[in-house]
């Protein structure tokens, strides 16, 4: 980029892990405290970002971006694990959900508002350092039981801990503050909490429906 485009706009894809274990709620100025491998190169990609924008004069910028999910996601992400086994449960088509630690909160948005800060970020005039979050905490178990309550179900009758899928080293709780991007970006998430269950259930649900259809023609 500094050789080849110099006048390039460069945004760096952060991600609320560096805080690890740092209390929240947590903004630019709260120190990263990381608890996993993942969580450490992305600071290291942080602190080049700065380097190269203070040696060079170039536009990079750093997105701390909280949890953001759709749809869209994979299902080895809880979200979509949850609300893709909900559905297929809801149809006959699964009988059990196997989860680790449904007691870490997290702060979710969807996707398509997160991609809004990211371009608006590379629109601002200079750059600079962003968190991009909702401003609320939500633990995984408060998920499951929205998604599985959409569908008129008890998840406690399908769920199964399975504790080696908790992580060696947990991150309790992630609550950003994104009010600098609200003030300088005018940023704003539009599509709440439940909305995103909503629109990844109904989703699902529709996945799971041409499954069932499938299986029935089969």
């Amino acid at each position: 980029m500094r050789k080849v485009c110099p006048t390039a706009r460069f945004y760096q894809a952060g991600s609320s892990e560096q805080f690890g274990s740092s209390p929240s709620p947590q903004n630019e100025s709260t120190p990263f405290i990381p608890q996993s491998p993942y969580a450490a190169a992305k600071i290291f990609s942080y602190h080049i970002v700065h380097i190269y924008r203070k040696s060079y004069g170039l536009f990079a910028t750093n997105g701390l971006l909280f949890n953001h999910t759709s749809e869209k996601r994979s299902d080895n992400f809880v979200t979509r694990k949850i609300t893709k086994a909900a559905t297929r449960i809801k149809l006959g088509l699964q009988d059990k959900l196997y989860l680790g630690n449904i007691d870490t909160y997290r702060d979710w948005g969807h996707a398509r508002d997160y991609i809004n800060a990211i371009w608006l970020m590379l629109q601002h005039t200079e750059p600079d350092d962003f968190v991009i979050a909702s401003g609320e905490s939500h633990s995984v178990k408060e998920f499951l039981e929205i998604s599985f309550d959409l569908l008129g179900l008890d998840p406690y009758k399908y769920l199964k801990i399975d504790t080696s899928l908790n992580r060696p080293l947990e991150v309790n709780h992630l609550l950003g503050n994104p009010e600098k991007a609200k003030r300088i970006l005018k940023w704003e998430p539009k599509i709440s909490f439940k909305e995103l269950v909503q629109i990844m259930i109904d989703n699902d649900m529709a996945i799971a429906q041409k499954e069932k259809k499938m299986l029935g023609v089969l």
